[in-house]
Formats: C-alpha cells, structure tokens, sequence
C-alpha cells in the first residue's frame, strides 16, 4: 500500500521538522513494504529540510502538485501561462501586494521581514532569491499582504487558476489550473483507491477524494467531508505525534497483504 502525507500540521508541526519518532515510523513502514510519497503545498526545495535526508530520494509532490520529484530528481512541472503571468502581476501592482512567488527552484519574496512564512523559506540557501521578472517559469503565488485581500481574491477567482485561501494566515495561495496534489500523485503513477492519505487543510481535498483511506489531523470544515476518520489535536504535540504513530502501525497491518495492489 502507498501512504501520501502532508507536512505541514499532518506530520510537521509549528515549522519544525518532522520528528525522530514519526520518521523512524515512516521507515518501518518502507521497511514493511509499504510506499511512502510526501505531498505539500511546499515547493521541494523547502519540502527537503524537513524530512531526513536518508527520504529525499522519495516521491515527492511539491507546490500543491506543481512540482513532482522523484529518485532525487525534479521530471514534472506545471506553470502559468504567459498571459496568466500577465494577469497575476497585474493584479499585484494593482493592489499593492506583497508575495512569495515560486519558480521550479528559485523564488522572488516581497513580503514583510517579520513574516511568518519566511521561518520555512529556503532555510538551507539551497536557491536564490531573484526579482519576480527573471522568475521563469512562475509555478506557484502566495499573496501575503494586499490593499484589499477580498476584492483582490475575487478578481482572482476569474482567471482560471486554482486558489486556496488559507484565513488563519491571512495568504491567498495561487496554482495553475488542474493542479493539486491528486493531479501530482497521477504524474508519480499513483492510481484511484491505491493509497491511504494523511492530511489537514483544504489542499488535501483531491487527493482524500481519490484514497482508499483518509485520515484528518485536527478538524478543517471542507477537509472533513472527505476523511474517513481523523486524530484530535487534543492534548501535548507529543501526544498527538503518538497517536499518528499507532494509527500508522494500525494502518500498516491491516494493509500489510494489500501493500502491492496499486
């Protein structure tokens, strides 16, 4: 069986990464048979900190599905298109707003100082920071501050793009059409109904949709329709971060002689 995981708030917690425990639970489940594929809204370069360096050879799903790596090696992207580069950058100077924007690798930042985001970004100086003009292609847009957020994420939501607006960041997050994280999983070969999913936020919708089994860490409304079952935030992050660890123990076992179906 294939386990895809989210990072953020799934298997990561407040911008750290991925602790000891659940990475040696990650490597039983290889060890087991089992397939292991990480799915985040991060771009790979900033996917790449947060897990051991003995997964980074692991499938990978990067920008929501934008970025696909798999043996170590970035082999699929999808990008804006001129004239939606056009548009975007047009609604940005429009509405004075600041932005992470992501290439394949590289990345143009206009935010505040003090973001939060900038805890996760490029921690390692593994890319450079370039002007959003030399940003080719343009993969992935996060509006971070705006004039005016709600028209401005209405003008959005007539280009055909994919939008996530994530309200307890206050970020508008922008992708090309077509592209979540289900889309991603195709690219890798994954099929319908062939993995168990782990995930906690609105950008995992697609690929709960398509899993055998879902399971939701916290509570998000529009996730919640979609999961099959999900684990409180209730009590320490050591706690939860166990209850992770037996669901996945669990999980395997019950999989263990359906591992190789997909």
């Amino acid at each position: 069986m294939k386990f895809v995981f989210d990072l953020d708030g799934t298997i990561c917690f407040k911008g750290n990464p991925v602790s000891a425990t659940i990475m040696h639970t990650l490597a039983g489940l290889t060890a087991a048979g089992h397939d292991v594929i990480f799915a985040s809204a991060r771009p790979i370069r900033d996917l790449l900190p947060v897990i051991d360096k003995a997964f980074h050879s692991y499938p990978m799903i990067g920008g929501n599905g934008s970025i696909v790596a798999k043996d170590g090696t970035i082999y699929s992207t999808v990008h804006f298109s001129d004239e939606e580069r056009i548009q975007l950058l047009a609604y940005i100077a429009s509405f004075n707003a600041t932005y992470l924007a992501d290439g394949t690798w590289n990345y143009a930042y206009t935010g505040p100082d003090d973001h939060p985001i900038l805890r996760n970004l490029d921690p390692e100086q593994r890319a450079n920071k370039v002007v959003i003009d030399d940003l080719h292609p343009l993969m992935k847009l996060l509006i971070l501050t705006a004039s005016n957020m709600e028209l401005l994420e209405e003008k959005l939501h007539s280009l055909n793009v994919v939008i996530h607006s994530h309200g307890k960041e206050g970020v508008i997050d922008i992708s090309p059409a077509g592209i979540h994280k289900w889309s991603g999983l195709q690219q890798l070969g994954v099929e319908e109904k062939s993995y168990i999913a782990f995930g906690n936020d609105a950008n995992d919708i697609s690929m709960f949709q398509h899993a055998k089994h879902a399971v939701m860490i916290g509570h998000h409304d529009k996730l919640a329709p979609y999961a099959s079952e999900a684990i409180a935030m209730d009590g320490d992050l050591e706690a939860v971060e166990e209850n992770i660890v037996q669901k996945l123990l669990h999980l395997a076992k019950v999989y263990h002689y359906q591992y190789n179906e997909a």
